[in-house]
């Protein structure tokens, strides 16, 4: 049995095991093994990832190894990663000439490239993406999904424009990239505008992605940076312009980890287990004939013509005919978020009847064997989500308050999530916000989400009393 989920840090690290997300005992701190049901999540979930980056980006393959000398070239960048890299100092028994770090993002690694890749203005835009593991030494609590040190899934994208306009533009894509594709998970997102203090090393500025988690902390589940042309006048990366001139581009760059799944998990999970989007749920239906003696043929045969029937539409679907009783089948089943659920019993069998219930909701009703069509389960699944969407955002706007007392704003913070403040941006208030609340100024929203209504995006900075604008402040993983 799973904790129940208001112990969240508990039941995290109980459904990542039962559910076979991950196996925890590998023998290196912060490195986590793939389950085969955990790796099929994962495989859904970025095929979706690929799909929106396939449709004007090129997916390539950079080396995980950095040489120092690489590394080291953008000042800012380095001092923002130097506490977390792994270094290779060794072939075999003979130390390396130079050092070489194992990759914690790869800016290092890929613009030396671009550089030779660049010449002319019909080069660009130059947009490329990979998805690949990346390693940093984290030294806090490490924590399958959250807080790794090899994150094994890290898409990451790379542009090069003409101008800071169209980088600019650039990011606007991405923004409504991450959207898109955090709409299709039904996980909300609240987007900031990091704080100076506090975006990418080497970018002009940072936008993310935060979600609220259950116990009302924040993670952060996608960034979006535009470096104007810090990196390449780093690595020279320049075109030749149409008049003959020559110019340095443009960059931007934007990355999800698996902490999409970790998202995923913990928004739409409950006491039994995993909820899981149909479209991403390793298996999509399960069918559990409940079989009596005498009686087991017409319930076999109406099981396997079912599963026959919905192998067809092209559905994952799996025909549980194990020995083990319907109630372990069932907690099973819904541990590993199955959203759809057929059961076939003698009363059905005789009927041409099937008993439907789905995952997120404790009903039950029966329905005829012919009317079961692709077209009637393509509705069911659409309107699970809504469900799990509307539910997620009620549990989101829960935990979002709004306060213009310091004091009241350290309380709920503690207590309950995302504190939101207007704030001036100077990084004198921001750090007597951060010192007061005992949490992390998100930044200013980059755009209100329309679920969250009623606030105005200009207002009084809570410390200094200047101009400020709507800011969130949180407790972050």
């Amino acid at each position: 049995m799973l904790p129940p989920k208001q112990n969240f840090s508990e039941w995290f690290h109980e459904i990542i095991q039962q559910a076979e997300i991950m196996d925890i005992r590998y023998p290196v701190k912060g490195l986590y093994v793939w389950c085969p049901f955990g790796f099929k999540l994962r495989q859904l979930v970025y095929s979706k990832l690929r799909e929106l980056l396939d449709r004007d980006h090129d997916e390539v393959y950079f080396p995980a190894l950095i040489p120092e000398t690489e590394l080291g070239k953008e000042g800012e960048h380095i001092k923002g990663f130097e506490d977390e890299v792994f270094w290779v100092t060794h072939g075999g028994l003979e130390p390396l000439d130079v050092k070489l770090a194992l990759r914690p993002t790869s800016e290092t690694a890929m613009y030396p490239i671009f550089k030779l890749w660049i010449r002319s203005h019909a080069d660009l835009p130059l947009k490329v993406y990979q998805i690949v593991n990346t390693f940093r030494y984290e030294t806090k609590h490490t924590r399958p999904l959250i807080r790794l040190r090899e994150i094994t899934s890290f898409k990451e994208a790379h542009t090069a424009h003409r101008n800071y306009e169209e980088a600019e533009e650039q990011v606007r894509e991405a923004v409504k990239l991450y959207k898109e594709f955090y709409d299709f998970l039904a996980v909300p997102y609240l987007i900031f505008r990091r704080p100076d203090w506090d975006k990418f090393p080497g970018a002009d500025y940072t936008i993310a992605f935060d979600t609220i988690m259950p116990d009302g902390r924040t993670l952060q589940i996608g960034t979006v940076h535009h470096l104007a042309d810090n990196f390449a006048k780093t690595f020279d990366i320049k075109y030749e312009t149409p008049d003959g001139g020559h110019a340095y581009v443009h960059q931007t760059c934007y990355g999800i980890s698996e902490r999409c799944i970790a998202s995923l998990i913990s928004i739409h999970g409950d006491d039994l287990g995993l909820i899981l989007p149909f479209e991403v749920a390793p298996i999509q239906i399960v069918i559990i004939p409940i079989l009596y003696k005498g009686k087991e043929t017409q319930v076999e045969e109406l099981s396997r013509r079912l599963f026959e029937k919905l192998k067809g539409y092209g559905y994952r679907v799996l025909l549980d005919d194990s020995d083990e009783r319907p109630g372990a089948k069932y907690y099973k089943w819904e541990l590993k978020g199955v959203p759809i659920r057929f059961e076939i019993g003698p009363k059905e069998a005789e009927k041409g009847d099937v008993v439907v219930s789905f995952r997120d909701e404790k009903k039950k009703f029966s329905i005829s064997f012919d009317e079961v069509t692709k077209e009637r389960i393509e509705r069911w699944a659409e309107e699970l989500k809504q469900r799990l969407r509307n539910r997620a955002i009620e549990m989101a706007k829960s935990k979002i308050g709004f306060f213009d007392d310091l004091d009241d704003l350290a309380n709920w913070i503690e207590r309950r999530g995302v504190g939101l403040i207007y704030l001036c941006g100077s990084t004198e208030c921001g750090e007597v916000v951060e010192e007061k609340a005992k949490g992390s100024v998100l930044g200013m929203f980059e755009e209100i989400p329309d679920w969250l209504e009623g606030f105005e995006y200009r207002g009084r900075c809570i410390v200094c009393g200047e101009e400020g604008y709507l800011t969130g402040v949180a407790k972050t993983y």
